[in-house]
């Protein structure tokens, strides 16, 4: 099973692309938020963070492939899998605003938001905010980016610094703000806190 793919778009229908790698072409799902990035991704080399999902058919089994430009993309499809009530294609439907948007939604309990994705009644919203409200800071922050993660150090500060340099940030600003951010609340000992209270900061200017 393999967890990322490069390759050239050959081909692609609503709701996937064809990337042809070795010789041969992988149909890959892909969320709409994640089709739109790839719009004019033809001529040059596309990478794809996977997930994969095995499914069965009566006596048979297939495996259908999801796909995301950065790692945490795929983190946060994860999570909205962690939910009882969402399998993989209803996630993938409700990717359909950017990552963010989504993750202010359930970190708000906004239910007009989420009730507004492809997919996601009432019941559903209800579902993702009882499970994940809290627990999405890291997806507050993405930005445009297709950068691979990078590997966190031990302490929590090295940690949070290493999300924020997943999302895109520079390095010298993602530093100021961890180290401002601790100046103004020492208190402060774990990564999800940390980045909450760098979001905070942010919003409020």
């Amino acid at each position: 099973m393999f967890s990322r793919i490069t390759g050239r778009i050959v081909d692609r229908k609503q709701g996937s692309v064809a990337i042809e790698t070795g010789g041969l072409a992988y149909e890959i799902f892909v969320p709409p938020c994640v089709e739109e990035k790839l719009r004019d991704a033809e001529e040059q080399a596309t990478t794809l963070e996977i997930y994969p999902s095995f499914s069965l058919d009566g006596n048979s089994g297939h495996f259908t492939f999801f796909g995301f430009t950065n790692a945490i993309e795929r983190e946060f499809f994860e999570a909205l899998l962690s939910v009882a009530s969402i399998g993989p294609k209803t996630a993938a439907r409700a990717f359909s605003l950017p990552m963010a948007r989504i993750a202010r939604a359930i970190d708000a309990g906004d239910f007009a938001v989420l009730t507004g994705l492809p997919g996601i009644g009432k019941q559903k919203a209800r579902d993702i905010v009882a499970k994940l409200q809290g627990k999405v800071t890291k997806f507050l922050f993405i930005q445009d980016a297709r950068e691979h993660p990078t590997q966190a150090a031990a302490d929590f500060a090295a940690e949070a610094l290493a999300v924020l340099l997943q999302l895109a940030y520079k390095r010298p600003e993602a530093e100021a703000m961890i180290k401002q951010t601790l100046e103004a609340a020492p208190r402060i000992d774990d990564a999800q806190a940390l980045l909450a209270e760098v979001y905070r900061r942010k919003i409020a200017g």
